[in-house]
């Protein structure tokens, strides 16, 4: 679990380590930390399938991947309807959203871990 934990660290950190070179780099670095938000959730979406394949029955991983499937349905579904202002601003938060829980998830089973 300790190594999860860093992996997640590192892909939350991608972005935000990107956008520091900002004076550098200029829009480079804004475009490629935007970029960068890509990787961050597919390396969040298979750390929570792995961590789901190894506790089935966990309620917080369940309802993690169930609001992953239900972004990408909804996305599709405005993509497909035209794009609905309220539903795309909604839309743009929930990776977010997704990110800080599923961070929180590991974070509470690393510590559960180190205290057993």
């Amino acid at each position: 679990m300790k190594d999860l934990n860093y992996l997640n660290y590192f892909a939350v950190g991608l972005p935000l380590g990107i956008l520091i070179t900002y004076p550098i780099y200029n829009e480079g670095a804004l475009l490629f930390s935007l970029l960068s938000t890509i990787l961050t959730g597919l390396i969040q979406v298979i750390i929570g399938i792995k961590m789901l394949i190894k506790e089935p029955n966990n309620i917080h991983l369940k309802a993690y991947i169930f609001f992953v499937i239900s972004f990408f349905f909804l996305w599709y579904i405005n993509s497909t309807i035209g794009y609905i202002n309220i539903l795309t601003n909604t839309l743009i938060a929930i990776p977010a959203i997704l990110a800080i829980y599923l961070t929180v998830i590991i974070y509470k089973k690393a510590q559960n871990e180190n205290a057993n």
